[in-house]
């Protein structure tokens, strides 16, 4: 046995004594129970056995459960963000379509839902003549889905002519969209979303008539509280409220069904409610592979319902 050396002098690391990691001058002989580095008083964080470094505990922190949202995405730091930038990108497609001549605006045509495409000769009529005897009479052809505008399943839902309307669905998704982001966080919601818009529309392309013009959020917004009330019941969470809402968009919708796309509604609705169950049901062990394995195969199934539908019309 050797004895450590004395005086003002000595020098623990010379004499084989284990010094606090983050602190040399210091001698120590309790270890972190994960890394085993050496850590000092200072340094020591109360763990479940024992005590843990700081960096440990850092790590830790990170992939703790407190950073994961409800259904295993990652917790939003602010769960109105993607709300704000989705309506803020409404916003601005309506002031482009304002400024451009609102309902016969060129953005109007080019990003609304339409089955079919139709001839426009500038007179305010739309009439079903092919593209190449349309072009020939010297009018526009405004194209439709069937057409190739593909574009048209998702742009149509960023896409708002009337104020009222724009507003009314920008204040549902500013009441809906914060809940459902901070229950799955922000990847998740999005996808829900997106999903939601695209199913509104494959059901529109569907079930509309072939020449009707479609444009709204609403596919999206009936998405949200289709989720939030899957949610909400994997959850066991109080639902009264989404009944009650969806209960006023349905009393909308076929009090207003002349002037609503009913299509879009419905589909939006339950393709939001699929895509919540892919999230809430999908099992702990790989979740997120499970999960987003999923909802690529409802956005599969929706482009394949889609592709027959385009084939139809064409």
């Amino acid at each position: 046995m050797t004895q450590p050396p004395e005086g003002p002098t000595a020098d623990p690391t010379a004499a084989g004594v284990p010094t606090c990691y983050r602190h040399p001058d210091r001698e120590t002989w309790i270890r972190c129970q994960r890394c085993d580095k050496p850590i000092c008083p200072d340094c020591m964080r109360d763990a479940a056995v024992g005590f843990q470094c700081p960096d440990c505990v850092k790590q830790a922190s990170k992939g703790s459960r407190q950073n994961r949202a409800m259904y295993g995405g990652e917790r939003s730091a602010d769960p109105r963000l993607t709300t704000f930038v989705l309506i803020g990108v409404n916003a601005l497609v309506w002031l482009a379509i304002t400024a451009t001549g609102g309902r016969s605006s060129w953005l109007t045509h080019l990003l609304a839902l339409r089955p079919v495409g139709v001839c426009d000769p500038g007179n305010g009529s739309l009439y079903d003549i092919g593209e190449g005897v349309c072009e020939a009479s010297g009018a526009t052809f405004q194209p439709g889905f069937s057409d190739g505008a593909w574009w048209q399943l998702l742009t149509a839902a960023f896409t708002h002519v009337e104020i009222w309307h724009v507003a009314m669905n920008m204040f549902a998704l500013f009441i809906f969209g914060p809940v459902l982001e901070g229950i799955v966080g922000r990847a998740r919601f999005l996808a829900i979303y997106l999903v939601s818009a695209l199913a509104g529309s494959v059901m529109v392309v569907w079930f509309s008539y072939e020449f009707s013009s479609t444009v709204g959020a609403s596919g999206a917004i009936f998405g949200l509280l289709g989720a939030l009330l899957v949610v909400a019941r994997k959850g066991r969470a109080q639902s009264q409220w989404l009944v009650q809402n969806l209960v006023i968009g349905v009393v909308i919708t076929v009090v207003g069904w002349r002037f609503i796309s009913w299509q879009g509604h419905l589909g939006g609705l339950v393709g939001g409610a699929l895509a919540a169950a892919v999230i809430a049901y999908a099992p702990k062990s790989r979740r997120s592979l499970v999960q987003w394995a999923g909802l690529a195969l409802v956005l599969a199934v929706l482009l394949a319902l889609a592709l027959v539908r385009d084939v139809a019309l064409s």
